[in-house]
């Protein structure tokens, strides 16, 4: 498997054309996985907020208050989430309405001009989707496309990669009912494995390289079509909610 930082000295806005960028700086081929940064899903997608035109709510003044933060960015985070899982030391973990699980809903100041900050994508499954279908009618080369993001974990320090939209491969490598080495049936056994694959990927891409996009070569999945919700765990099996 080889994976394959890609620069884009550009600055990403509103409308570009972001396959072509894509491919205008990479050479793809047939079965490669395209991993991409949420941030430049989100530039690309407009979900770029001015800061100055946010209203916080008497909530929101509460909250940043007692959390010191800014109320204009946690007026955000109350807009984008479904609710609020857990506020302790400063944080703020809520849960999108998306469903994932994340420290402030996702909302992000980083790698954006000063006074402005980004919003996950509306559907991110839809972005992979038709990043894969453009680059198919651009190149007629067939690939997977994975949008990460970075969060934090449970009884885990530090962040990693996971995937947040997918199209074009499946996300989950279940081994249940095959043999491990001792001959015993394994009945539990779910890699995330697009998630493994973000994680790989962010080993290349960093945070200040100017690299928002991976390939992945040579790696062997597959391509039934999925979707995201596949990874979020039902709250009826969640132990830690």
């Amino acid at each position: 498997m080889k994976i394959t930082p890609v620069y884009i000295d550009k600055e990403i806005n509103s409308d570009d054309d972001l396959s072509k960028i894509i491919l205008n700086s990479a050479n793809v081929t047939d079965g490669d996985i395209l991993v991409i940064a949420q941030k430049i899903i989100s530039k690309q997608e407009g979900r770029l907020v001015e800061l100055s035109a946010v209203t916080p709510s008497l909530l929101s003044e509460g909250i940043s208050s007692q959390y010191k933060k800014d109320p204009r960015i946690v007026e955000l985070v109350l807009s984008e989430s479904k609710k609020i899982v857990r506020m302790k030391n400063g944080l703020i973990i809520t849960e999108t309405k998306n469903g994932f699980i994340c420290a402030n809903s996702g909302i992000d100041e980083s790698n954006v001009v000063n006074g402005f900050a980004t919003l996950l994508p509306l559907n991110s499954d839809e972005s992979a989707e038709r990043l894969r279908k453009e680059i198919f009618e651009q190149t007629g080369k067939t690939v997977a496309v994975i949008i990460s993001d970075t969060f934090g974990r449970p009884f885990r320090m530090g962040q990693t990669n996971c995937a947040i939209g997918i199209s074009g491969i499946e996300p989950i490598l279940d081994y249940s009912g095959t043999l491990d080495s001792f001959n015993r049936v394994l009945r539990v056994t779910a890699i995330a494995i697009v998630d493994e694959l973000s994680s790989a990927a962010e080993l290349v891409m960093g945070k200040t390289t100017k690299s928002p996009v991976a390939i992945i070569s040579d790696y062997s999945f597959n391509s039934e079509k999925h979707n995201i919700n596949d990874l979020i765990r039902p709250e009826t099996e969640d132990l830690f909610k």
